[in-house]
């Protein structure tokens, strides 16, 4: 493999973050751990330099966005919107091309994919940019791959992620794009899990939320997941909350395509995961969350077409955002303002924390 402009999950360790992004850095790091995560590789940001480089899009970005402001969004979009235009009519650098479909052979023959981008700045805590870019599912065939590749690019340009750039004084010119292709789970069930409640940020608790198919359907919001609530230490199952998961997202091999469609009636009420799966999502999100020694939001999957035991996939794991963003906010350093609070926590002695 060409280590330059590609780099197999199973080569990537946390040192490679400038030159992956956050979501394939971590599923190097999982990879090297031995965490269950399906194989693929990382198009590193050297790629995506070389292909600015080539055909000269510095310069022509510079000068697009010189000026804008991120308040009129109109402006940002029109911006935004002639930079992806250029980047895709472009072909991609002969060596870069050659790096990706060499990498993508070796996955195996016409495997279907997913293409999905990983910024540099991505899924850091103080500055996530989760779902800022553009994921593609069940791409397949080498063509498809290298065309998708540049679309994750051009993704780094959409209207939000420029304004968002923008508004927190993030240098355009220093987030770079690295690509993940991943092979493809025939996913039965898959989800989230946050090792902490996201709801009180009560660190001794495990929320998994679960459907049918492929794990899109619940970050995006599309259906009512099934609700779990796990306590970390004993791995007893506390809580659970079965929902109405009306559809799912799952590959189809004669489309060649992820399609959406309607759950039948006898599974659209039905607990997608069996006790021993919530029980197995619960410690590989505990196990991540050792691993990065902080909270982490993981996404997973149960594959259908491994055996039962073998079957539970790492996706994704990132540091939580909200709570640990929370606890970095500065404290008052007024002695009275302290004072005060002693006082309140001792005339309110059974109030819940915030």
């Amino acid at each position: 493999m060409n280590d330059l402009f590609t780099l197999d999950f199973s080569e990537i360790g946390s040192a490679d973050h400038a030159r992956v992004g956050g979501k394939c850095a971590s599923l190097g790091e999982m990879t090297q751990a031995g965490v269950a995560v399906p194989p693929g590789f990382a198009v590193t940001t050297e790629a995506f330099s070389a292909m600015l480089d080539h055909h000269g899009l510095r310069d022509e970005i510079d000068r697009a966005l010189d000026g804008v402001d991120p308040e009129d969004l109109d402006a940002v979009d029109r911006a935004a919107q002639a930079i992806r235009i250029r980047i895709r009519s472009h072909k991609l650098p002969p060596e870069v091309e050659t790096a990706i479909r060499e990498a993508y052979a070796a996955l195996g023959d016409d495997m279907p994919v997913a293409v999905r981008s990983s910024a540099t700045a991505e899924d850091l805590p103080d500055a996530s940019f989760a779902g800022q870019q553009d994921t593609y599912l069940w791409v397949r065939g080498a063509d498809d791959v290298v065309t998708h590749v540049r679309d994750c690019w051009a993704s780094l340009y959409t209207t939000r992620a420029v304004a968002y750039r923008e508004k927190n004084n993030i240098a355009h010119a220093g987030v770079l794009m690295s690509v993940g292709v991943q092979k493809m789970v025939n996913a039965r069930a898959a989800g989230v899990a946050m090792t902490l409640d996201p709801g009180t940020g009560d660190r001794t608790r495990i929320v998994i939320e679960a459907s049918w198919g492929l794990g899109e359907m619940v970050v995006s919001g599309v259906v009512t997941p099934d609700n779990f609530v796990v306590e970390k230490v004993l791995e007893e199952i506390l809580d659970r909350k079965i929902a109405d998961k009306h559809v799912e997202l799952v590959g189809d091999a004669e489309l060649g395509e992820a399609v959406e469609r309607e759950v039948e009636a006898a599974r659209r009420t039905a607990c997608c995961l069996s006790d021993a799966e919530i029980l197995a999502v619960a410690r590989l999100a505990k196990r991540l969350e050792k691993q990065n020694k902080c909270p982490q939001d993981v996404e997973w999957a149960i594959d259908a077409d491994l055996p039962d035991g073998e079957n539970l996939l790492a996706l994704q794991s990132r540091p939580e955002t909200i709570w640990s963003q929370k606890k970095a906010e500065k404290k008052p350093a007024s002695y009275m303002t302290g004072m005060m609070g002693i006082v309140n926590t001792l005339n309110n002695p059974i109030s819940s924390k915030g």
